[in-house]
């Protein structure tokens, strides 16, 4: 699949520096109200677990690693484009990357995040229910979306 310049392929292990950066700088914009120091530790979880074990689809250009979407089944774990080429259409590729080999996306997003809301809500993600407590039980409200094909 390409966008332009950009092109999405599979997850490689030598990514896994350079996707676990996109991810901690898109978090510490995205998820500031997290605090920097919760997002450096789970960004070891991010490396060892969430990264090498879930369907990881990376969009590139001129082979250098600019996004990634992290799908376990239908859901997605992670969204994030570096923060240089956000606001090019990199996001919405990778989600119809992920739309095409799936029925249906499932996500969850922290109310705080805005931005990330907005955008889902623009592709036709539709509210399936909220949560007052994150996974942590920390007090982040999270909102459930799902789009279909």
């Amino acid at each position: 699949m390409k966008n332009i310049n950009t092109h999405i392929r599979a997850y490689m292990a030598s990514d896994n520096e350079r996707l676990s950066t996109i991810w901690l700088d898109g978090s510490l914009t995205a998820h500031a109200f997290i605090g920097e120091e919760r997002l450096r530790e789970q960004q070891s979880l991010i490396e060892t677990t969430y990264l090498p074990n879930s369907e990881t689809w990376v969009a590139c250009q001129s082979w250098e690693p600019i996004g990634f979407i992290s799908l376990v089944d239908s859901f997605i774990g992670g969204l994030f484009v570096a923060p240089h080429y956000q606001g090019q259409g990199i996001g919405r590729f990778l989600v119809a990357h992920a739309m095409a080999l799936k029925e249906e996306l499932r996500l969850e997003v922290y109310l705080d995040n805005r931005r990330a809301l907005a955008f889902y809500q623009t592709l036709g993600f539709e509210e399936l229910s909220r949560r007052a407590m994150d996974d942590d039980g920390l007090p982040f409200e999270t909102v459930q979306l799902r789009l279909k094909s």
